[in-house]
């Protein structure tokens, strides 16, 4: 049996996903990392090896997938004008024509699906719809992965703001008291991912492994929050009101009323995530472990 690292290609190597399975791919020691870039030039030390792949260049992806063992994939839907389902398309044939053996697609739940059609979240819809083109591609190993909400998110993109009545915290169209919310560090996804090609016979035939550090409803995440320190708020507005109040808010509404309707995950995960922490050898970090170690109110907020 031979003991040489077997090559990764990670898609997406600059980014959270993709850079959290490089660092887990090099720290397990099994592997040799080929990290895929638009901008190899800029990213001279991001891998072992570091390649252009560009989704838009189809042309780019065979060569950067040539002599691969495995491949994870991640594609951005909030990159302009990105169509997902082209991309993993191109991916997916560009890998299988290298003779990539293991393929990693990070998905979402399929909301359409578990909604009866009634909600449109078309960034989870449009991940999960690409499972069954990497489930039929004939890959001798494929595993989907699944990214919670990131506990960062509350440092970025949903991080606390000013409030009318001079408070900092949310105003979200959300029932705080509804435990809906699968979350976890994102940082932590690479050891899934890492895991699962360290043991395809646990996690290859097309498992769901969802990194979930905790479960929590917007008033726990406070409360959380609160006892270490934090004075955060939360007003809960309806779904009309948000959706107008900036460009995009309609779809963050629609997604909420998913989670409220159905949670992050959208059905009982417990099995998928217990395996989720046994492919990656330890169980992910708790909320608020997170929190008291990363997490500060912005002075501006």
């Amino acid at each position: 049996m031979s003991n040489t690292p077997k090559l990764i290609a990670v898609v997406g190597a600059t980014g959270q996903q993709g850079g959290a399975v490089v660092r887990a791919l090099q720290a397990s020691g099994r592997f040799k990392v080929r990290a895929l870039t638009r901008n190899p030039a800029e990213h001279p030390t991001l891998g072992d090896e570091v390649v252009l792949a560009d989704f838009n260049r189809p042309e780019t992806l065979e060569a950067a997938f040539a002599g691969a063992h495995g491949a994870f994939v991640v594609t951005n839907a909030w990159e302009a004008g990105a169509d997902e389902p082209a991309q993993a398309l191109a991916a997916v044939n560009a890998a299988k024509h290298a003779g990539v053996l293991h393929f990693i697609w990070s998905t979402l739940p399929n909301v359409e699906a578990i909604s009866g059609g009634k909600i449109d979240v078309p960034h989870f819809t449009a991940k999960a719809k690409v499972e069954r083109i990497v489930s039929e591609a004939g890959f001798a190993h494929h595993t989907f992965v699944i990214a919670s909400f990131y506990y960062q998110n509350l440092l970025g993109v949903m991080a606390p703001q000013k409030q009318a009545d001079g408070t900092s915290g949310w105003a979200l169209p959300l029932d705080p008291e509804r435990r809906a919310i699968h979350m976890g560090d994102i940082t932590e996804l690479g050891r899934i991912v890492a895991g699962a090609f360290a043991h395809p016979e646990l996690a290859g035939h097309g498992e769901h492994l969802p990194l979930v550090g905790d479960f929590l409803s917007f008033n726990e995440i406070i409360d959380i929050l609160n006892r270490q320190g934090n004075g955060l708020s939360f007003r809960q507005v309806p779904r009309e009101v948000f959706a107008g109040w900036f460009p995009g808010a309609a779809g963050i509404a629609a997604m909420l009323a998913y989670f409220e309707a159905h949670t992050y995950l959208g059905s009982d995960s417990r099995d998928a995530i217990a395996l989720a922490n046994q492919v990656a050898g330890q169980p992910p970090t708790k909320f608020a472990e997170w929190a008291k170690a990363n997490f500060a109110t912005p002075a501006a907020a």
